[in-house]
């Protein structure tokens, strides 16, 4: 499924009629006139709701003599929901752009001729200036807390507050040896 079909099933299901009709299809296969009795409803009105089902993937119909019979698509129902959310995206080039633009807005508002200029307050916001600092340091490479110091000092006049800041974030890990920037680290959502 793609994004724009997963948007169709979902609207689909936002329905409390065409979920009685799931409901009793998950039972057992019916026809139009089946249906309209168990739920009281008229068959015109039944035949639309199929037809959105249908149209979203969630009902088939098979012909048997005269009769036209629906059945769940039991598949796309045993799916977990996170498969649907987890689907690429139809805009994520445009999301990422979208991303990378907000990034180098936030490092041009409190980065001036390679200085921070101040410390930012909103967390979000604060991991982007932190993540563009962190990359002065060498991926595995033990520092002294000295070198440290003397790196981000170059940053900022508070680099005490840059160094646990950058710790805390999982930036930079610190152990008896030293300071080290990890392979990878847990980018905050």
């Amino acid at each position: 499924m793609n994004e724009r079909e997963t948007v169709q099933l979902f609207k689909c299901l936002a329905d409390k009629t065409r979920l009685q009709i799931l409901r009793s299809l998950a039972n057992e296969d019916m026809d139009v006139e089946r249906l309209a009795q168990r739920l009281n409803v008229t068959p015109p009105t039944i035949s639309f709701h199929l037809k959105k089902l249908a149209d979203a993937g969630a009902v088939s119909s098979y012909k048997e003599q005269y009769y036209t019979f629906y059945s769940l698509h039991r598949e796309i129902f045993m799916k977990n929901i996170l498969d649907f959310i987890q689907i690429q995206s139809d805009e994520a080039d445009l999301q990422a752009q979208r991303d990378h633009d907000y990034r180098e807005k936030i490092i041009a508002s409190f980065f001036e001729y390679g200085k921070l200029k101040s410390l930012p307050t909103q967390r979000k916001k604060k991991r982007i200036v932190l993540e563009e600092i962190v990359k002065s340091f060498k991926v595995n490479q033990i520092y002294t807390e000295r070198e440290v110091n003397i790196m981000l000092a170059d940053y900022h006049d508070d680099f005490c507050t840059l160094r646990r800041d950058m710790v805390e974030a999982g930036l930079l890990k610190r152990d008896q040896e030293g300071y080290q920037r990890p392979c990878k680290y847990e980018k905050e959502n």
